[in-house]
């Protein structure tokens, strides 16, 4: 697989709607995650992440404007032990309950599927750091329809042990804009992984369409201590 810029994959596509991306650093000292939303709705839109405990969660921005807390309203990331999830949607409660459980990621998700907005059907998109011995691996689910039945729920986990330096990988929700809209098709994208958190976070954000983007979290984990450093851009302030 070929690495892609991932500055010029996102501004080549108005609407990937929600994004993870996971790696590790250039310097192969810390472990990335960056988690993005979009929306094209009031309702969508009306959003900011703000910190809570060692994750995040979603916010109405104007309270008085939220229509509709289904879907929109979660936690994207939370933390157990050694674990850091990831996630579109409320499946990062799921996921956190049930590996709480002795459930592995997989099992956890295989009781959920995609979202109930049809005629999108959304991808439910998921990811989970794991810190072991002053590494990390990682996992990348996607929960989608097929081809918009319904009826069917497709399911796919993407392991990746020993990541490499600089190296990273990026799942989305929507192929590009449309209606309904597309849902993700392949796995997921080789990226690059730079080393600075600070210009990470700007040139991701710069790279997210204007008029669509709402939120962007960006967390750096150095893998011999477990220190988290955590940026969160809101367009909504």
């Amino acid at each position: 697989m070929n690495k892609i810029n991932i500055y010029e994959e996102l501004k080549s596509n108005a609407y990937p709607g929600r994004g993870i991306v996971i790696g590790k650093s250039e310097d192969g000292k810390k472990a990335v995650t960056a988690y993005f939303i979009m929306g094209r709705s009031v309702n969508s839109r009306n959003r900011v992440f703000i910190e809570d405990g060692d994750g995040i969660r979603t916010q109405a921005f104007d309270p008085s404007k939220l229509e509709d807390p289904h879907l929109i309203i979660y936690a994207p990331v939370r933390v157990l032990g050694n674990k850091t999830i990831v996630t579109n949607g409320d499946q990062t409660d799921t996921i956190y309950d049930l590996m709480n459980q002795q459930m592995t990621f997989e099992q956890s998700l295989r009781t959920r599927e995609f979202e109930d907005d049809a005629p999108n059907y959304t991808p439910r998109i998921s990811g989970i750091i794991k810190l072991t011995d002053g590494n990390f691996n990682y996992a990348m689910s996607i929960l989608k329809s097929n081809n918009g039945d319904a009826s069917s729920c497709l399911r796919y986990t993407y392991s990746y042990n020993n990541p490499k330096a600089g190296e990273g990988r990026f799942i989305h929700t929507y192929m590009g804009d449309g209606n309904p809209l597309p849902s993700f098709e392949g796995e997921p994208k080789l990226v690059g992984i730079p080393n600075d958190i600070a210009s990470f976070t700007n040139d991701l954000w710069n790279a997210l369409n204007e008029d669509n983007k709402v939120s962007l979290f960006v967390r750096f984990i150095d893998l011999e201590t477990g220190a988290a450093e955590s940026k969160i851009v809101n367009k909504n302030q």
